[in-house]
């Protein structure tokens, strides 16, 4: 197989980038940024009420941030004119026919150049709003897809999904596109306009009893669980994610389509260097809360592996598909990039690095202090969990109870308080449990024979820069010496 060079690949190109805010986007320009200036132009679509606002994020959000450091230092005093000559802020929403960007110049100008596609644009709350995923998620992919058709020169749409638009699949995941109206479950066909419709009806109804802004979001994230569940997925991100699929594949026509689907994306491993990382992502949650000491239990099943991929080989394997689509025009459209099936990471092990780094450095609280932490208990079923928390809360709650019943009203809120806690830890453990016990392993044929094409044709130092080989990552020494340390210096600083 004759492979593309990924350097030369980039070179004088026209990139639409959409979602230039998010964590893998700002990797992603980055890397382009670094390893080929000649890039013609970058247009990254921010969603900004104007220009102004437009370029203000670019500065403080994109090019502002630490992952920007070794281009900073690269081009020092000749950054500034670099950055405007190559980087265009467009300020727009995927949400809206022609992405929202009202400047019919502007927009006319990106038409004619444009010759790459990339939507990174998504809301990835697992209980976001139904109508706000809908439109971003579903609707959002349909309307970048329209906007590349339009392009003349357009020599591909890249679309970055996730693995876990699979649902609670277990066994092997292919990488297999979905046939529109396909449900995970059950015989009705899923209608994408017929759920549009339903939740503008929905969301009209609620106006129409004066529902506070605040009711209309509790109520909407509620539906877009019940509409997931009903149709087999297990909340509204993925749902509406796997919709945004059947919208691309359905309508792509002859326009030349990519999807990226990722598994749980963590720190950089070594590009630009290792470490970065922005908010907590999945199972990072689980390590801070660790490490400061509010959290003393684990949550998983021992059989289970956690599927993560340091999120610059996610961006190497991104390029690199892009590469080979445009020279071999293979028919496979779908690449899974993760590590389950080559280099699988044992749950478990995420308890015991982190209790192993804690111990040794300790996060410090708000009075100076270092957190003691303590091995923790690991609870293997969500009855053990259920079992766990109702223990915990029970004698508090009682005795609040009886406060409450010597007519002590001063016990009466948090009381109340209390029992909100508990109902909320509750509820994010549901959201989160089919990954607390995912049972698939993701297939990664098609990402492997990716690898293998490029092999031969690159250089040894090349071959390195584009790496997304998940069988080189030594887990142990990635989590204690490169993620684990990323989440100290990056989120809990």
């Amino acid at each position: 197989m004759e492979f593309g060079n990924v350097d030369e690949f980039l070179k004088n190109r026209t990139i639409l980038v959409t979602g230039a805010t998010g964590y893998l986007a700002k990797i992603f320009v980055e890397k382009i940024l670094r390893v080929q200036p000649n890039v013609k132009k970058l247009y990254l679509l921010l969603r900004a009420k104007d220009a102004n606002s437009a370029m203000d994020r670019l500065n403080n959000e994109v090019v502002g941030k630490d992952i920007f450091k070794v281009v900073r230092e690269k081009y020092g005093a000749s950054l500034l004119s670099f950055i405007s000559e190559k980087l265009t802020p467009i300020p727009g929403d995927i949400s809206y026919e022609d992405l929202g960007i009202k400047d019919s110049y502007l927009r006319d100008k990106m038409l004619k150049e444009i010759d790459l596609v990339i939507n990174f644009a998504a809301t990835i709350n697992f209980d976001e709003r139904y109508d706000v995923a809908l439109s971003i998620n579903t609707l959002g992919a349909l309307h970048v897809l329209n906007f590349a058709k339009k392009c003349p020169k357009i020599k591909m749409l890249v679309h970055v999904s996730t693995a876990y638009v699979c649902g609670e699949d277990t066994g092997l995941v292919l990488e297999k596109p979905f046939s529109m109206g396909k449900a995970k479950k059950g015989s009705v066909k899923l209608d994408i306009k017929e759920e549009m419709k339903l939740v503008q009806e929905k969301l009209d109804q609620l106006k129409s009893e004066n529902a506070s802004e605040k009711e209309i979001t509790e109520i909407l994230k509620d539906f877009g669980i019940e509409r997931a569940r009903l149709f087999g997925w297990p909340n509204t991100y993925v749902f509406t994610k796997a919709m945004g699929e059947m919208n691309l594949v359905h309508y792509k026509h002859n326009l030349p389509l990519v999807i990226i689907r990722p598994t749980m994306i963590t720190s950089t491993r070594k590009q630009p260097f290792p470490g970065w990382i922005e908010g907590l992502r999945t199972i990072d949650s689980v390590i801070v809360g660790y490490g400061k000491g509010k959290l003393t239990c684990f949550v998983s099943n021992p059989r289970s592996f956690l599927d993560v991929i340091p999120a610059d080989m996610v961006v190497n394997g991104i390029l690199v598909a892009m590469a080979n689509r445009e020279k071999q025009k293979s028919s496979e459209i779908i690449y899974q990039l993760g590590s389950s099936a080559r280099n699988p990471f044992k749950f478990s092990s995420i308890h015991d690095f982190s209790f192993r780094y804690f111990s040794a450095n300790p996060c410090i609280n708000k009075n100076g202090d270092p957190v003691k932490i303590t091995k923790g208990i690991v609870l293997s079923s969500m009855a053990s969990f259920r079992l766990f928390m109702a223990i915990r809360f029970q004698l508090p709650l009682k005795a609040l109870q009886l406060a409450n019943t010597l007519m002590l009203k001063k016990y009466e809120d948090t009381y109340t308080v209390l029992t909100h806690k508990l109902n909320l830890v509750m509820k994010l453990v549901d959201l989160y449990k089919p990954y607390l016990f995912f049972e698939g392993i993701f297939d990664d044929t098609n990402s492997e024979k990716l690898r293998i094409a490029s092999t031969p044709q690159t250089s040894v130092e090349e071959e390195d820069e584009f790496d997304f080989d998940p069988t080189k990552i030594d887990w142990e020494d990635y989590m204690m010496n490169v993620h684990i340390p990323g989440l100290v210096k990056y989120v809990i600083k």
